[in-house]
């Protein structure tokens, strides 16, 4: 088993960032090496680009980098496991993410950090900026902003948007359920699954787990089990209860996990203990993927007879990140010029994902980030 080789990278990529001094840089498609360059480019050529693109928008994306263009937006409320730290804490991981755009699915990605956190000022901001992109990828906004802030912006903005926050993890965690429940014999319509954490992640996966097969859920928060008993729900968890714990129980997270088929985490580090694990049903599924601690250490989990256990980490077997599949779905979209990012385009996904690992094993449920095939399957789904 491969899941002791835990490392602590902190050091050496302060000193990497340091030096490169920003991890993305802007390269030019034609080098701009005479003066003819210059004036087809520049002036005066430019304008007569200019005003034919102004009177046929529809055609901009033909002229300009609008057919490979992503905007990587945060606030900062919500970094990874590091929670509200604001624009310029954000700032490194959208560079991040921008770096795995152009590295995997060869999309040139901005990233854009505000320093405004209503949903009215970055709905405003984020439209304002739209004109100059072909894709909208929002990230690390807290819930329940985030929720509001999305939907408002997929209504009235025609190029495709996504919290990956919430789909693209909803998307990986189904792909690896798929091929995990065949190694334990089960079928996920008939699992009983316990979901810590309510926020973006938990919400997005529970609804596509549910859209996908309307297996029994259970959502956990802070405060325990999201239950019509409780009186503290804000609206979204309140949604929640429309299609999660029918038998309306009430309890903490060891309530929860009597008898459990799958765990998932997406919440914070040690929330999960062998002794939890040994009350749940036997040859068990733990997805514990809090960054950059997750619930429950690997080897701890398999020690208690967990038989299939994935993280959020890359130095562990079975890495369930959004990295998998945002490179993908945004290259579909915008080589399919799809406007709207759908539940059957995340389920889609899902399945094309899972269907990258031919013969699931308990250490290889999704493939590997670096998997060349990943891009080019999931995009063909998105059309």
């Amino acid at each position: 088993m491969r899941y002791t080789n835990a490392m602590d990278y902190s050091a050496e990529a302060l000193k990497r960032h340091k030096e490169l001094k920003g991890k993305i840089a802007i390269a030019l498609k034609d080098p701009l090496d005479s003066p003819e360059k210059l004036s087809i480019y520049y002036t005066p050529g430019v304008a007569a680009v200019s005003s034919y693109v102004a009177e046929h928008p529809n055609e901009a994306r033909d002229y300009t980098w609008l057919n490979n263009s992503v905007a990587v937006i945060s606030d900062g409320t919500a970094v990874l496991g590091l929670g509200n730290i604001g624009p310029y804490g954000a700032l490194p991981v959208m560079e991040g993410k921008c770096m795995l755009f152009k590295h995997f699915a060869d999309i040139d990605a901005v990233p854009i950090v505000l320093d405004v956190h209503s949903a009215d000022e970055i709905v405003a901001t984020v439209k304002a900026l739209a004109p100059s992109f072909g894709g909208i990828n929002l990230e690390d906004i807290a819930a329940p902003i985030c929720f509001e802030v999305e939907e408002r912006l997929k209504a009235e903005l025609t190029i495709p948007v996504m919290h990956d926050d919430q789909h693209g993890t909803a998307i990986v965690t189904l792909a690896g359920l798929i091929n995990a429940t065949k190694i334990t014999g089960r079928r996920l319509q008939d699992c009983k699954i316990v979901c810590v954490g309510a926020g973006a992640a938990g919400t997005a996966i529970m609804k596509l787990l549910y859209k996908y097969a309307q297996p029994e859920i259970l959502a956990i928060d802070s405060q325990g089990i999201v239950s019509q008993d409780r009186t503290d729900l804000n609206s979204e968890k309140a949604k929640l209860l429309e299609f999660t714990n029918p038998n309306n129980v009430s309890g903490s997270l060891a309530d929860a996990l009597k008898d459990a088929d799958i765990f998932i985490g997406v919440s914070k580090p040690g929330l999960l203990t062998a002794d939890l694990i040994k009350t749940m049903h036997p040859k068990s599924i733990v997805f514990a993927m809090a960054n950059p601690l997750p619930e429950i250490m690997p080897a701890e989990a398999l020690k208690a007879g967990v038989a299939v256990m994935a993280t959020g980490r890359s130095d562990f077997p079975n890495q369930v990140n959004n990295a998998l599949v945002f490179p993908g779905v945004f290259r579909g979209a915008l080589d399919n010029r799809v406007q709207h990012i759908t539940d059957q385009h995340k389920i889609a996904a899902a399945e094309a994902l899972a269907g990258l690992v031919e013969n699931p094993t308990p250490e290889s449920i999704i493939p590997s980030v670096l998997d060349p095939r990943l891009v080019p399957t999931i995009s063909k789904v998105i059309v």
